[in-house]
């Protein structure tokens, strides 16, 4: 939940909360937490995920399913999330991201709905990219805010 702190504009806490709702997708990822991954998903807005080489999977249940499968494997790598940006609008926020798979660099996009003040899970989105990105500056909120 998002609390107003005094002197902190809100558009940084909304930031502060999408980006603490993003590490928690791969804390739970990382720990093999299916309870914790179902928690994160939107029970109420439409979702999509498409992980890499996969079709879009385009229900909760089936979204769930995949990682309770991809969880459940103790050959799955790692994630490592670099370089993550929030872009806010309203009550939809969207973070972009880089993955870090066993060496492989993807693509990412994360979309989150705030739903009675808890960023939840609507969308992830990975792919392969074929060279290193150039390093972005530090995220900083007031340039990052969608109009």
């Amino acid at each position: 939940m998002t609390t107003r702190r005094a002197g902190v504009p809100p558009a940084a806490l909304a930031a502060d909360a999408v980006l603490g709702a993003n590490q928690a997708f791969y804390e739970a990822f990382n720990a093999r937490d299916a309870a914790a991954m179902e928690r994160l998903w939107s029970a109420e807005a439409p979702v999509i995920c498409v992980h890499p080489g996969w079709n879009p999977l385009t229900t909760r249940e089936e979204i769930l399913a995949s990682f309770a499968a991809i969880l459940a494997n103790p050959e799955a790598p790692q994630l490592e999330c670099e370089d993550p940006e929030p872009l806010l609008h309203g009550d939809v926020a969207f973070v972009v991201c880089h993955e870090r798979v066993e060496g492989a660099l993807l693509a990412c996009v994360n979309a989150f709905r705030l739903e009675d003040g808890v960023w939840r899970m609507i969308l992830h989105q990975a792919g392969p990219v074929g060279e290193e990105p150039t390093r972005r500056p530090a995220f900083s909120f007031r340039s990052r805010r969608i109009h």
